[in-house]
């Protein structure tokens, strides 16, 4: 058994994601040994939820990847020339598993997320644009949009108030561009301080766009972007 450590980390906690891979009759099992859910349940997580299920049931239906019922995400590969993308492939979805567990329906109000708010109604309002606030996505595992702008292609703004936040945001790209949704996921985070240095600058190859809060530009921002999001 090998035992492979990506430079991907379980968020909040600063671990990296470990995935195994042991061979077997005809090819190898790549897993991450039930830690995702591990770390889900330390952190308040609820894997039994049915927003996991769902989640996990679009995994097992749209890759080769599939959550256990043991509560291990694991692959089989068939080919050695498999083993390299599967391993990155069962780490992001440990880190799907963690965010989609640990979500949270009721999120703490703050001032960050009411001035990104005021500044959405007001150019909605101008612009005679719909926005939604607190909106279920059409994806599996259910998880939450803070704000949607209906133009064009949807407009999907979250508000990233931590790392477990902005994962989410991730999330939502990909299985937006997994299931050829139209839609762009443009990410605002608090600070770099809070969500963490790593993780905002992956964020911006995982999102269309990920920024730093600022008062001033948001607003330019954001008219830019319903300006050239069709």
């Amino acid at each position: 058994m090998q035992r492979v450590v990506t430079p991907l980390e379980y968020p909040g906690t600063k671990d990296l994601i470990v995935v195994r891979v042991r061979p077997v009759d005809g090819g190898f099992v790549i897993d991450e040994n039930g830690e995702a859910a591990f770390y889900s349940g330390l952190n308040g997580g609820d894997v039994e939820s049915e927003a996991v299920g769902r989640w996990a049931e679009d995994l097992s239906s749209m890759s080769p990847v599939q959550f256990t019922e043991d509560e291990k995400i694991s692959a089989v590969a068939n080919d050695e020339h498999l083993i390299a993308p599967y391993i990155f492939r069962v780490a992001e979805a440990a880190q799907q598993l963690h965010a989609i567990a640990t979500a949270r329906a009721d999120r703490q109000a703050s001032d960050f997320k009411d001035r990104i708010k005021q500044i959405l109604q007001e150019l909605a309002s101008a612009a005679n644009i719909e926005l939604k606030s607190d909106v279920e996505l059409p994806i599996a595992g259910g998880l939450k949009a803070d704000h949607v702008l209906e133009i064009g292609k949807p407009l999907i703004i979250i508000a990233a108030t931590s790392a477990t936040r902005l994962l989410e945001a991730e999330v939502i790209y990909m299985q937006y561009r997994q299931d050829n949704k139209p839609g762009y996921v443009l990410a605002v985070a608090e600070s770099q301080s809070v969500i963490g240095k790593k993780q905002y600058e992956r964020a911006a190859y995982y999102t269309n766009k990920t920024v730093i809060f600022n008062q001033d530009a948001f607003g330019k921002l954001i008219s830019n972007e319903m300006a050239n999001v069709h």
